[in-house]
């Protein structure tokens, strides 16, 4: 779960209000300050509130906040007083990673669309706010009349995916967040930034438990009930939290094939048939690479892809011969929810950074291509073509402090083999991040899977083979798992 530290600004200053109440602000000081020292001490991504734009309807500290995104290197979100897609575009050129809007989403679901056609759903936040068990609008000076679980469905259908939720009279008041609504929507399938309440190590436990993908922390930080990196602590992943198993689809010249250790690759079928095959079969996600576009040095198939988004009602990943951050740009914008990055990552570690702060770190994805030599394991380019001298765990380290969101780590030695993981490599990178790891390459048995989550401690199982020769179903997979004592998504 990211942590995310608050800027709340009001006519320059950094303040904190209590229940949304401008009466009862406290100030904190230099807004841009207090970024660059959130930064240092450790911030993965920043959420920065026009509170000005909020209650009036119209930016007022846009200067402010725009400087504010070009002096750290983290992400920034955006929000307050966007309510025209001209703000939002202001803000977005900016470097700004996505922008919230609440007020004018509640009352215009075509708005909603519209950015989310123009930009992509993973850099749109709505916000969700609830006030005395009604909808809160206009910096929660005002409230309307709908049910925040009809609202929710209708953003739902909008393509919404990033949901920002308070509960405003919770906020500022170190108490709670209102866990129960906060389960509701994650249920729905949103990725839930939770806010309002968050005071201590076990409320940030608790949401993360609930399936929250984010919280926003402010007063509890500024008021010292806890540090940045007590919160980080308390948000990292334990053993026994809810796995993901993920259909792989290697695409090669617009076909799904499958091989053995990245060669002899045999045509399995057509990538978006499979794509809603095992969207439909209850996939958690789905990972698209186009395992030859970094070899052959092209672009990936962005039609391909295109045709993958339409078909399918899960989060995916896309990678293969993703260099820039206008191709992630491109990705994202044709439906993908995260894209994964390998050897131009390796030939410019900066590539990592660029995106994160674009994006956030949660849409990248560092894909590790290992193959044990002597005693360690090097991490290998160009679709498995071109060595390295470079330690698979020390490079996962590093992708992880340049902003990576997860790690893709496939073994070289063991794809194709259906022999099982490499559960030693497993979990050697495992313990050395703190971010998610999807265990790729061997899988022949629904035991090798349980051991991937287990013994070699992944928070994810990318299954190609089995799935695709009809071996096992995915419900197969999970009903096993579950059996086996595994808590898998539902």
């Amino acid at each position: 779960m990211l942590i995310i530290p608050a800027i709340d600004i009001l006519d320059g200053k950094c303040v904190r209000l209590t229940r949304g109440e401008y009466v009862t602000q406290k100030i904190y000081g230099d807004p841009l300050k207090f970024a660059k020292q959130l930064e240092s001490d450790g911030a993965r991504m920043l959420h920065v509130v026009d509170l000005n734009g909020a209650r009036d309807g119209a930016p007022a500290n846009r200067e402010l906040i725009m400087r504010i995104c070009s002096a750290v290197s983290i992400p920034v979100e955006v929000g307050g007083g966007i309510r025209k897609a001209e703000t939002a575009r202001a803000y977005l050129a900016a470097e700004a990673a996505r922008v919230v809007t609440g007020t004018r989403a509640m009352d215009d679901m075509d708005f909603v669309g519209e950015l989310i056609r123009e930009f992509g759903a993973s850099r749109i936040v709505v916000a969700l706010e609830i006030k005395g068990g009604k909808v809160a609008v206009k910096g929660w000076q005002s409230t309307v009349h709908k049910d925040y679980r009809e609202l929710a469905r209708e953003l739902k259908a909008r393509g919404v995916t990033e949901l920002l939720f308070t509960d405003v009279e919770r906020d500022g008041t170190l108490t709670e967040p209102n866990f129960e609504v906060v389960r509701e929507l994650a249920a729905l399938g949103f990725n839930v930034i939770a806010s309002g309440g968050v005071s201590d190590v076990q409320a940030i436990r608790k949401l993360r438990e609930l399936g929250a993908a984010s919280a926003i922390i402010g007063k509890a930080l500024y008021e010292e009930k806890m540090t940045l990196g007590e919160a980080e602590e308390a948000a990292r992943p334990l053993s026994g939290l809810a796995k993901r198993i993920v259909p792989c689809l290697d695409v090669k010249d617009g076909k799904v094939v499958k091989g053995i250790s990245f060669e002899n690759l045999q045509i399995v079928g057509d990538p978006a048939a499979l794509g809603k095959k095992y969207s439909a079969e209850g996939a958690d996600e789905l990972v698209f690479l186009d395992i030859s576009a970094s070899k052959e040095g092209r672009e990936t198939m962005f039609s391909v892809v295109e045709q993958v988004a339409k078909e399918v009602f899960i989060p995916f990943t896309v990678g293969g011969g993703i260099s820039s951050v206008e191709q992630m740009r491109r990705l994202l914008h044709l439906g993908a929810e995260k894209v994964s990055i390998n050897t131009a990552a390796v030939k410019d570690p900066s590539l990592i950074t660029a995106g994160s702060k674009a994006f956030g770190s949660q849409a990248i994805v560092v894909a590790i291509d290992a193959k044990r030599v002597g005693t360690g394991w090097k991490v290998f380019l160009r679709g498995g073509s071109e060595e390295t001298q470079l330690d698979a765990i020390a490079w996962a380290k590093e992708a992880e402090t340049r902003g990576a969101g997860e790690i893709l780590l496939t073994s070289m030695d063991k794809d194709g083999q259906k022999s099982g993981y490499d559960i030693e490599l497993l979990r050697r990178v495992s313990e050395a991040v703190r971010i998610p790891v999807v265990a790729s390459g061997g899988a022949g048995s629904l035991e090798d899977l349980k051991r991937a989550l287990t013994d070699g401690s992944a928070d994810a199982a990318l299954v190609a083979s089995l799935f695709h020769y009809g071996e096992y179903s995915i419900t197969d997979a999970k009903e096993y798992l579950a059996k086996e004592g595994i808590s898998m998504r539902t």
